[in-house]
């Protein structure tokens, strides 16, 4: 089963806020509702472009597993670069990992997503 971890209202953007959110409980059409036409989302170095490749990430993405999800911290690098760290606990190889998911934002909409292992 997968928690929903609320995010705090301050410090993100809407887009980011509400795309994270519909991530986490698996909603694909909602959490693509946030994404630029063009985006691009890299997840562990695989890379998806345009409508069309990034909700199908969102629909699939270890949609094979049980997991749990909990913030563990965030930050604003400027004014269109946030971070959210989660650490995911579930029935995936390894059961536990920290992920940054890195969102850039163009014009209330999200550009770009880097989702990568969280630094030692």
């Amino acid at each position: 089963m997968t928690q929903h971890t609320d995010l705090p209202s301050d410090p993100f953007p809407t887009p980011v806020r509400e795309f994270f959110a519909a991530h986490i409980v698996r909603d694909a059409d909602a959490a693509s509702s946030f994404l630029a036409e063009d985006a691009l989302i890299v997840d562990q170095d695989e890379t998806f472009r345009g409508r069309e490749e990034t909700y199908a990430f969102l629909r699939d993405a270890g949609s094979e597993y049980e997991y749990t999800t909990e913030q563990i911290g965030a930050h604003r690098v400027d004014d269109t670069h946030w971070v959210v760290t989660v650490r995911i606990e579930g029935t995936f190889p390894g059961g536990v990992a920290e992920l940054d998911y890195r969102f850039a934002l163009r014009d209330d909409l999200i550009a770009e997503l880097v989702v990568a292992n969280h630094p030692a």
